[in-house]
């Protein structure tokens, strides 16, 4: 009984360390414009409340038009890096 105390402890203690030590962040290089508002090194959700949706991508990654706020829904545009997109539907802004 008291190894499998030990090894289940061992375990945990495990599991924790693994949860609480950083990942690295990860944002685009460049610009996002989002109806106007420039976003330097965007990584994340940016939401609108314009219609239609602007979206300039001046970045390394492509930026996805989601059909909800807060990235929710699906994704009705995407706009590659140096393109543009405007979306009668779109209420927010997704890029890594």
């Amino acid at each position: 009984m008291r190894r499998i105390t030990t090894a289940f402890g061992a375990l945990a203690t495990a599991g924790m360390l693994a949860l609480a030590l950083p990942t690295s962040a990860h944002a685009a290089n460049g610009t996002l414009i989002v109806n106007g508002v420039e976003h330097d090194s965007p990584s994340g959700c940016y939401p609108s409340g314009q219609w239609p949706l602007r979206v300039t991508n001046r970045t390394d990654g492509p930026a996805y038009v989601m059909s909800g706020a807060d990235c929710a829904g699906s994704v009705v545009a995407v706009a590659q890096p140096g393109q543009s997109a405007v979306s009668e539907f779109g209420s927010s802004v997704y890029i890594r």
